[in-house]
């Protein structure tokens, strides 16, 4: 089985490694996004896709901004079996598609149909969802609405961030892709269509849907936490005492029942009570009034300072309790 690997973040690493450690296959070329400048370092840095490659002894890289027809010859030339696609950011056009007698098939984190599109992590845990998942489906022109070939689903936890369930969503969806691979390249899968009515889809996050809305209720807001962490974060502002408004990121927090008389936004001192058994140690200090409910701020992160529990933000911000957010 001659396989051209596409991916480009964390994400897609286990499903290469799978790749590499499949019996009776090679993995041919690797097509991934350019080397970029990231964090405040100015060097461009590889994609964690290219390095796993890399490390791996894979020799053939590919890195184009976008897939024209250079590199569906360049693919071509190397006869390849099928193509595995894992997040890799490129559209692929169906002269591509097309170079692959069986097929390209997707790694998708969602359990298709629903959350098709690119933040489908973030969108489950927005949605209060009970589950997510991996789908291995074949790729077509129409975004994320092949047929599935095989599906796996993993509980999300109520202290699920979109990172932590993204990587366990990855090793989930790497295993599945070992298993689904040989199955279907022997004719023994059936491809499934997903079923039309029961589509949603999500689009790429933006850094301005962190921005919180303190009239929602708290398990909504809680949520939100919960899934624009690690990015884009969810935040809010605080007015300084020079009455400018400097922003504030929630990184956890936690929702209570019981609705306050305070306007939404307005941060009250806590009962000091325990929270629940899955956050031991962690007590109600400073809640904030929502438009349903109470939510408990446990780790804040002022504009260009380190992240601090409540505790140690309280200490160094002593007119915290009484402000209002937002």
């Amino acid at each position: 089985m001659r396989i051209v690997f596409f991916g480009s973040p964390d994400y897609a690493v286990p499903s290469l490694r799978a790749c590499l450690e499949l019996p009776d296959s090679q993995v041919i070329a690797v097509v991934t996004q350019p080397d970029r400048a990231r964090g405040r370092s100015e060097a461009a840095l590889m994609t964690p896709v290219k390095q796993a490659a890399v490390e791996a002894g894979v020799t053939t890289i590919l890195q184009p901004e976008r897939v024209r027809r250079d590199t569906t010859e360049a693919l071509a030339a190397l006869r390849p079996d099928i193509g595995v696609v894992a997040a890799s950011g490129h559209i692929l056009p169906t002269h591509l598609l097309d170079v692959f007698p069986h097929h390209v098939v997707n790694v998708h984190a969602s359990l298709l149909p629903r959350h098709r599109g690119a933040s489908p992590v973030s969108a489950a845990i927005l949605a209060g969802d009970a589950e997510s998942g991996a789908s291995i489906m074949l790729v077509v022109r129409e975004l994320d609405a092949g047929p599935v070939l095989a599906k796996a689903a993993t509980p999300i936890g109520p202290l699920d961030t979109t990172g932590v369930l993204t990587e366990r969503i990855a090793s989930l969806g790497a295993a599945l892709l070992a298993e689904t691979l040989p199955r279907w390249l022997a004719g023994e899968i059936a491809p499934l269509p997903q079923d039309a009515a029961l589509v949603t889809y999500v689009p790429r996050l933006a850094k301005t849907d962190g921005a919180i809305d303190w009239t929602r209720s708290a398990e909504e807001i809680a949520r939100a936490v919960r899934a624009y962490h690690p990015w884009p974060l969810a935040t809010t502002s605080r007015a300084t005492t020079t009455g400018e408004a400097e922003p504030l990121a929630i990184l956890e927090a936690w929702p209570l029942d019981g609705d306050s008389a305070a306007a939404p936004g307005t941060v009250e001192v806590g009962d000091g009570a325990p929270l629940t058994p899955l956050l031991p140690g962690r007590r109600a200090l400073a809640v904030v009034a929502c438009g349903t409910g109470r939510l408990v701020l446990l780790v804040l992160q002022r504009s260009g300072r380190r992240a601090l529990p409540i505790e140690d933000y309280l200490n160094g911000d002593r007119t915290f309790i009484g402000s209002v957010l937002g």
